[in-house]
């Protein structure tokens, strides 16, 4: 056995995070017990856990600090209440057959703790701490997460520490507002006056990182922290460094032209991918764009097709007497997606009102595009939420914060 478990519990300096491994005295566990035990180091001595003085729990524990202990008042909160916690947690879980108890003395358990150095309140460092190694030690002997579990939160999941949201399109549609602007003020009276909402995507337009540069990008950043930044850059040539410019500047996404050549539009898909944000293929004036995706590689392939209006197209084709069932004005959305595969994403564009939101988003776009409708408005924020009346409510509005992650 060679289980591993982590949890967090609690709030305020005097929270609890703790990771623990579980294993035979005799595997990888054992061997990294015994070696932890015989190798101090300042700071971080690791301690046999104890129910009391002269009474260690079983299976036998040891706890390692994370955080430097400095001084006497630091090693006062890991030997009091943090190693009263983890034994007892332990011990409770022997007894509550989390632990079979047969085994007690065939297993080793590490456990780290994290004490911040200025919690205060010992009740609070022993309740927390109790429950994160009961909780850790639950998941290592249930081996949670399951991979289904990881895949679902990956995208929507947010750290505490962190102070920001980083974005990610898990949960189709969105509306994204193209700034295609030439003046700073202005975007700053549109960012001001939408609504802070997870649906709502914030394009850095072509013209306005013509006039200010991708640096743009960050301003707007500062307007709005967690939302989702495109940065509409039409990428021709050179796309390796037009991506890691807009990615430099915190850009969530970049737009790279589908008139390029294959190989210089996989160099920039290649390079948003390094670079951890998404490509977005803008097949404005391809003419063959089904053909074009079709011949990038399919590990190249993009996160997003953004397809423009052409209202003559469904016309030619019914005039050549091909089947036009599937077709939008915007093309074939659903042969697009089959070429993307599963994860592809759909944004559509060119002069979109509030009334094409439906028939679009039941055609398959995952992503409508607004421009004039809302930066020409003179009240953007009721432009933007004539368009958020057909979207369905935030992806994680109705989901409760303290909402369980284990099956009961």
């Amino acid at each position: 056995m060679f289980n591993i478990g982590e949890a967090l519990i609690g709030d305020g300096n005097e929270l609890a995070h703790v990771d623990l491994t579980i294993g035979e005295k005799e595997g990888p566990v054992g061997t990294a017990f015994a070696s932890s035990l015989t190798n101090l180091s300042v700071g971080h001595t690791p301690l046999i856990t104890v129910i009391r003085p002269n009474l260690m729990t079983k299976p036998a524990t040891l706890i390692i600090p994370k955080v430097t202990v400095g001084n006497i008042e630091d090693a006062n909160k890991v030997f009091g209440p943090a190693q009263t916690a983890v034994g007892r947690a332990i011990a409770d879980a022997v007894e509550e057959g989390i632990i079979p108890k047969d085994k007690a003395d065939d297993l080793v358990i590490m456990v780290s703790v994290f004490i911040h150095p200025e919690a205060k309140d010992y009740r609070k460092i022993y309740q927390y701490n109790y429950g994160a190694t009961k909780l850790a030690l639950r998941r290592a002997m249930t081996g949670y997460p399951d991979i289904d579990k990881v895949l679902a939160e990956k995208d929507r999941g947010t750290h505490p520490i962190m102070g920001f949201k980083v974005q990610r399109l898990w949960n189709a549609p969105y509306l994204q507002v193209a700034l295609d602007l030439d003046n700073l003020d202005a975007v700053k009276r549109i960012m001001d006056a939408l609504p802070e909402r997870e649906r709502i995507l914030i394009e850095a337009g072509t013209p306005l990182v013509k006039k200010f540069g991708v640096g743009v990008v960050s301003k707007i950043r500062e307007l709005r922290p967690d939302a989702f930044i495109i940065a509409d850059l039409k990428t021709l040539d050179v796309g390796r460094v037009e991506v890691k410019m807009a990615a430099d500047e915190t850009a969530d996404a970049v737009a790279i032209s589908g008139l390029g050549t294959v190989e210089s539009i996989e160099k920039a898909i290649h390079e948003a991918q390094k670079q951890g944000i998404y490509s977005i293929l803008d097949m404005m004036n391809v003419d063959n764009f089904t053909e074009k995706l079709k011949a990038i590689k399919s590990e190249l392939k993009p996160n997003i097709v953004l397809l423009h209006r052409n209202v003559d197209l469904e016309t030619t084709l019914a005039e050549k007497g091909e089947d036009t069932s599937n077709m939008t004005e915007w093309g074939n959305i659903k042969e697009i997606k089959e070429i993307l595969g599963e994860n592809g994403l759909v944004a559509v564009a060119g002069g979109i009102t509030p009334e094409k939101v439906e028939e679009a988003t039941s055609k398959g776009a995952d992503i409508i595009i607004a421009g004039r409708y809302i930066i020409g408005s003179k009240d953007p924020r009721r432009a933007a939420d004539d368009f958020l009346a057909h979207f369905p409510v935030d992806p994680d509005n109705m989901r409760l914060a303290l909402d369980e992650d284990e099956k009961i």
